[in-house]
């Protein structure tokens, strides 16, 4: 098993866009860094991505982590698998327990990044890697041009995605009773913009390029695509545990510099509320790189 080294100048929480593309920055401003990733990038779930700027083709999620993983270490960053359990200290000495061993840092980059809340469809992950299942509207609504899409979720939630949606296609539908109804009001504005509402929806089948919605009378409504609107739950558990300030949807709360309220600690990413873009994490992490790099700097002048 790796171990990590005893002192780093940087610890990054997380191997997703973010989190690698701070590596990537702190490396190149030579500083020690130590990346420990759980695995389970959000970005790794995207089938192929065609708003990435610079791969006018798109490209897989996976393929994409790989190449950043690849820059990173190129330079120098530490990349590790593994879970960090715990992250305590102050501004300039920060221990974290992780299940590699502990790693002493001055700095600590947030990018945890969060977990999708995903419908109860047979054979899930397998949908989301086919396009069946598209979890953003916002990177993939241009792809489902003309084509037959659903979103299910909590009311509120579903009407906002279906209008945005509405945009790209005009064969939008709310399906109801899966997993709850939907109220009078969201049914007016629905049907205002042209938005179906599918009742009783008992249950999903799933084909090879789409799926059936079986009704509880006994029909079906064919679909293409599925949106779920149904939240996340962002992964600021260490945030909250060193006492960073988080908004009431457990997003990480920073200032201009990507830095929270805990002296010495960023985030980046998904984790900061914020576009859920590659691109902004991106912007994230070189923000915080270069910050915690001039930091680093003066302490030493």
């Amino acid at each position: 098993m790796q171990k990590l080294p005893e002192n780093a100048d940087v610890l990054v929480v997380g191997g997703g866009p973010a989190g690698l593309a701070a590596a990537i920055y702190l490396a190149r401003f030579r500083r020690r860094v130590v990346v420990v990733d759980a695995g389970k990038p959000r970005a790794g779930l995207i089938p192929l991505s065609h708003n990435c700027p610079g791969f006018p083709e798109g490209i897989p999620g996976t393929d994409l982590i790989a190449r950043l993983r690849e820059q990173a270490a190129r330079y120098g960053a530490l990349i590790y698998p593994g879970r960090v359990d715990e992250v305590v200290g102050c501004a300039g000495m920060f221990a974290a327990a992780t299940s590699l061993g502990s790693v002493q840092v001055s700095k600590v980059v947030l990018a945890s990044g969060l977990v999708d809340v995903a419908p109860d469809i047979p054979m899930l992950r397998d949908a989301v890697a086919a396009g069946r299942v598209r979890p953003c509207p916002l990177c993939h609504g241009s792809e489902v041009i003309g084509r037959k899409v659903a979103v299910v979720g909590a009311e509120e939630r579903a009407l906002k995605e279906a209008l945005f949606l509405r945009h790209f296609t005009p064969d939008v539908a709310i399906l109801c009773n899966y997993p709850s109804e939907v109220s009078h009001p969201v049914r007016t504005q629905a049907a205002a913009a042209g938005i179906e509402i599918v009742d009783e929806v008992d249950r999903l089948i799933v084909w090879e390029d789409g799926f059936d919605a079986l009704l509880r009378s006994g029909a079906t409504r064919d679909i293409d695509v599925i949106y779920p609107a149904m939240g996340c739950k962002v992964r600021s558990d260490l945030a909250v545990a060193l006492g960073a300030i988080c908004d009431d949807a457990g997003y990480v709360r920073v200032d201009g510099h990507q830095a929270t309220s805990v002296s010495g600690v960023y985030a980046a990413g998904d984790v900061v509320s914020a576009l859920n873009q590659i691109a902004v994490g991106f912007g994230h992490a070189a923000i915080a790189a270069t910050d915690i790099h001039n930091n680093l700097r003066r302490s030493h002048e």
